[in-house]
């Protein structure tokens, strides 16, 4: 890191620094103006937001990592970025009459408060075991490998350069959310998205520079050269290829579909982690809007950090100097591309790019986890609480998640590798369950407190029996039971069809529970479901959207469409 480096770094504190300065001076005196931003957001704030909380550990190396051991495969996660129009056109609505500061909290108008509560320890539980600590984990690893640092010597011991960066980056994430709420999560990502693209783009860039220096023809064609001549199963399906052969061991096409589609429902329609963005919305008009920039947005990850990743293995399969780790451990893409490419002042650059990107997650995490634990469990216990103490309980709850995910650390240390590789099959396994109980709450009326309640609870004693077949089979206890029906189904199965499959248990469990079970008045359920919105809710929905809207969203869908045409 040069001179240069430091002096944007710095700049760029000081920039995050006056944000929260400057929010930091307006009142906060309601629970709604600490979790939900006073719901003044804008159609701007909404979408930079949106990205900038998505864009974490899972693509500065997940993605970045996946790219280099396996090529397209992962892209389908990305490209279900148009699921947020879904959030947009479809939920939006209903989120913004029913006024609901929690997803739990929607579920509970519409079902009962059992639902209420499995959502919210669900959620909760999920947010401190996987996503913060994955992210603080992975966090500490990339500056571990972009400063090239393995430990600092202070006090007269060497310390791990890891802690160092990992407890900082929580500390220092910590400090301006708890300060400003979800105003700082904002602002701070208004900032943070433009930095986190423009170094992005520069990676691209010189990646396909140097490629292209190494050989005939453009850097993108020798890397689709390169990748496009490089198996990844029996079946001849390249690196290149998004559609695999369905007897593919780890992405089969339907599976592969199917899956990132029910995966993506569950996180952006659904997920308190995205949504609260959404419910900080001055209206539904800046709110929809919201999404369809985002959804542009999530247009970008395949290029700036999967394709990144493509480039490190070609680069790496051509002896470029540096990169010849990239070939045995895929997560190291990302941060040797910054190491080794870069020049100086722009490293900087994409360090800030970095520390944006962990930072605006952690502090989504942060105030979404918060904000569970307020307004679902604590308000629900004290029912009479003030506004003011509200904010303070936020403030606390925040700390209290920020010291769990420090304790955390140590464990990650050990078992970091395991729980990154299980990250997106523990979120198959979240999603189905719930994403069955919120389509099945708006498109069907008839669907009843209990039909609802037992999707969600049918679906969590699949997901947690999957997870406990993953620890057993994965000792050498559970090799020594031998093979059976239990085996395979839990252990066995392919993660994505064992997704869909499990949406459509629990879909085919809400319908038949509702048609035995007594469902709600349709007074009850108004502006909830279809079928019960008012005409004047209809004619609202109405009045906030144009043809701008409509044509937007219409190119998202079309370049949707084109990606999955050219990387068939």
């Amino acid at each position: 890191m040069a001179t240069l480096d430091w002096l944007v770094i710095g700049l760029f504190v000081c920039a995050m620094i006056w944000i929260v300065y400057s929010v930091m001076k307006k009142k906060q005196n309601s629970s709604s103006d600490y979790f939900l931003s006073g719901r003044d957001a804008t159609w701007i704030a909404i979408g930079a937001s949106i990205f900038a909380s998505n864009i974490g550990s899972e693509h500065l190396i997940g993605l970045a990592g996946a790219g280099a051991s396996s090529g397209m495969a992962m892209a389908h996660w990305e490209f279900q970025g148009w699921m947020i129009l879904v959030l947009g056109w479809v939920f939006v609505p209903f989120y913004e009459r029913s006024m609901v500061y929690t997803m739990p909290e929607f579920l509970e108008r519409r079902y009962n408060k059992t639902s209420r509560s499995i959502l919210t320890y669900i959620s909760l539980i999920s947010y401190v075991l996987t996503k913060v600590s994955v992210t603080v984990y992975a966090g500490g690893l990339v500056f571990q490998q972009v400063f090239g640092i393995d430990s600092v010597h202070w006090f007269g011991t060497d310390i791990d350069f890891f802690w160092i960066a990992a407890i900082g980056l929580v500390l220092i994430t910590a400090l301006y959310t708890v300060v400003g709420g979800m105003e700082s999560v904002l602002k701070t990502s208004v900032l943070q998205t433009p930095i986190l693209l423009l170094g992005s783009l520069f990676i691209l860039y010189l990646g396909f520079k140097a490629l292209s220096g190494m050989g005939e023809g453009s850097g993108w064609q020798q890397m689709m050269e390169i990748c496009g001549a490089t198996p990844v199963n029996e079946y001849g399906d390249k690196m290149t290829q998004l559609m695999r052969n369905n007897g593919d061991p780890n992405y089969p096409w339907f599976g592969a579909l199917g899956g990132s589609i029910i995966i993506g429902f569950w996180y952006w329609c659904t997920d308190q982690f995205i949504v609260q963005r959404v419910l900080s919305g001055k209206n539904e008009k800046e709110a929809r809007r919201g999404t369809i920039l985002g959804a542009y947005f999530k247009l970008l990850p395949v290029f700036l950090f999967l394709i990144p990743g493509m480039i490190a293995f070609a680069l790496a399969s051509k002896n470029y100097p540096g990169f010849a780790q990239v070939l045995g451990n895929g997560d190291v893409a990302f941060p040797t591309l910054v190491r080794e490419l870069l020049p100086a002042g722009v490293k900087g650059l994409v360090v800030c790019g970095i520390l944006a990107a962990l930072m605006s997650s952690l502090a989504s995490l942060f105030n979404s986890s918060a904000m569970l634990y307020t307004i679902d469990v604590y308000k629900r216990r004290h029912p009479e609480t003030e506004e003011k103490k509200l904010v303070k309980v936020g403030r606390v709850a925040t700390v209290v998640i920020v010291i769990l995910g420090i304790l955390w650390i140590p464990i990650m240390k050990g078992i970091g590798d395991v729980l990154y590789l299980y990250l997106q099959d523990v979120q198959s396994v979240l999603a189905p369950g719930i994403a069955a109980a919120f389509l099945m709450g708006i498109c069907w009326k008839r669907t009843t407190p209990q039909g609802g309640q037992w999707a969600l609870i049918s679906g969590l004693v699949i997901g947690l029996t999957r997870l406990a077949a993953k620890i057993i089979y994965t000792t050498s206890w559970g090799e020594s039971l031998g093979s059976s029906l239990f085996r395979s189904v839990f252990y066995d199965y392919n993660w994505l069809f064992f997704c869909v499959w499990m949406l459509a248990f629990c879909l085919i469990v809400c319908v038949v529970v509702s048609l035995c079970t007594k469902p709600k008045s349709e007074e009850e359920l108004k502006g909830l479901v279809f079928s019960t919105a008012t005409p004047e809710q209809k004619e609202a929905t109405r009045r906030s959207w144009n043809k701008w809207d409509i044509f937007h969203s219409a190119v998202i869908l079309g370049l949707t469409v084109a990606f999955y045409i050219y990387f068939w």
